[in-house]
């Protein structure tokens, strides 16, 4: 079964694009009709995926990161969950972040984030990431009282300051060998109206409710302007943004399984061989067995 390598370009968001996200359909579904249409698909993404981390791992030569950003109930943990599923646990890690702690707040608001930064040969995860701090932080700008900004007024200033030093310090981990992909799950407001019902029907779904969620959706349109002018801003060639359709999560799954892996692909990546004293170690290894 062969990729479709031009499937990425679909939903990536160039640079320098003011972007809106009502031109965006959260419902599309592509070819695919139904979740069976593309569990072939999202199978073979892993299978891939599988392959194409033995040769990050082993070659060390590049470090991935992915960041995944929602509204809530869009899906982000399920899809940790299943896209990585393939995925040897050993050289990946996932990091959800919470409100700051009061450490945190004593540094620059990157800090807890450049701490979690994947190792060369190795896949990083933050579900939630250092854009809630032009995301969350603008829609409940008196959160930036507790963290003591020389000038923190919450105007066009600060936010394009943000994302500026946002730009700068993703440019830095690109030069440096880290691979960044980065996912907002578009969401629809019915479709997450949808799914925070579903909890309340099912009991064992209600650990899963917040009384926040209903409070964060009163805020949606907040959100969805701060969303618009970081994804337009922050879009860049190093490190692009990628508008995943969300309303159907085995949409969601398949299109990021399928941008992950060619993306991994496309760094060509090869075996080290192995060096003079390696070939000697293993020769010796393998008369030693045969002598046995």
């Amino acid at each position: 079964m062969s990729s479709n390598h031009d499937l990425p370009a679909q939903f990536r968001v160039k640079p320098d694009t003011r972007i809106r996200l009502h031109d965006y359909d959260p419902g599309w579904t592509g070819k695919h009709e139904s979740k069976e249409d593309a569990e072939e698909l999202i199978a073979h993404n892993l299978q891939r995926l599988t392959d194409v981390q033995d040769l990050l791992w082993a070659s060390e030569r590049y470090a991935v990161l992915i960041v995944l950003q929602a509204m809530d109930t869009a899906g982000k943990d399920g899809l940790i969950k299943h896209v990585m599923s393939g995925v040897n646990p050993q050289s990946c890690q996932v990091f959800s972040f919470k409100q700051p702690s009061a450490e945190e707040l004593e540094h620059d608001f990157l800090w807890r984030y450049t701490k979690c930064l994947p190792a060369r040969g190795r896949i990083g995860i933050f579900n939630r990431s250092y854009y809630e701090e032009v995301l969350v932080v603008r829609v409940h700008p008196e959160w930036l009282e507790k963290q003591r900004l020389p000038h923190p007024e919450p105007g066009r200033a600060l936010w394009q300051d943000r994302y500026q030093d946002i730009n700068h310090f993703e440019k830095h981990l690109v030069r440096n060998g880290t691979v960044i992909l980065k996912f907002f799950l578009h969401l629809s407001k019915k479709e997450q109206k949808e799914r925070l019902l579903a909890r309340l029907d099912n009991p064992k779904k209600h650990w899963k409710f917040s009384e926040a969620d209903l409070a964060e959706r009163a805020h949606w349109q907040e959100y969805v302007q701060a969303y618009e002018d970081a994804l337009s801003a922050t879009s860049t060639g190093p490190a692009p943004w990628y508008i995943i359709p969300a309303d159907h999560k085995w949409v969601s799954r398949w299109l990021v399984s399928e941008i992950l892996a060619t993306t991994i692909e496309e760094l060509d990546l090869k075996m080290p061989p192995p060096t003079k004293e390696q070939q000697a170690a293993l020769e010796k290894a393998r008369r030693m067995l045969e002598q046995e």
